[in-house]
């Protein structure tokens, strides 16, 4: 509401951005062979590749992702996991670790030298998340 009571909503319409491409994610996969989507770090935005990603993962079927992310180094960057179903746990070779379960979010940060693993606490049944890296 304006300074009178009354909605501004003209001024805010006008001031909608317009995007000028639609890029689609792609599917591929990542740690252990599990199924996503990454819509950000692919050769579609190369200006952003490789300082940041986003993936969706997801799915029903246990096969897509159990394999999950095992031991892989990381180098000096930070990632958010918000996961909208399912359980997966967290950790480090520091002694680091964490449950994401359905509705939480993780934010780490990876220090030079970090190696993590992220596995699936679940064997079947719907895991579906987000993560901006």
């Amino acid at each position: 509401l304006n300074h009178s009571g009354h909605s501004n909503m003209q001024g805010v319409r006008n001031q909608i951005a317009k995007f000028g491409k639609i890029i689609n994610a792609i599917e591929t996969s990542d740690g252990a062979g599990v199924r996503l989507k990454r819509s950000l770090g692919t050769n579609a935005l190369p200006i952003l590749d490789p300082f940041l990603m986003l993936d969706e993962f997801g799915s029903e079927e246990g096969a897509d992702y159990i394999a999950g992310f095992p031991n892989h180094p990381h180098r000096g960057f930070e990632t958010v996991t918000y996961m909208l179903n399912g359980k997966m746990q967290h950790k480090d070779n520091k002694g680091n670790e964490g449950v994401i379960e359905t509705g939480g979010v993780q934010w780490m940060t990876a220090g030079k030298g970090v190696i993590h693993s992220e596995m699936p606490l679940q064997k079947e049944g719907l895991m579906r998340g987000f993560q901006l890296w």
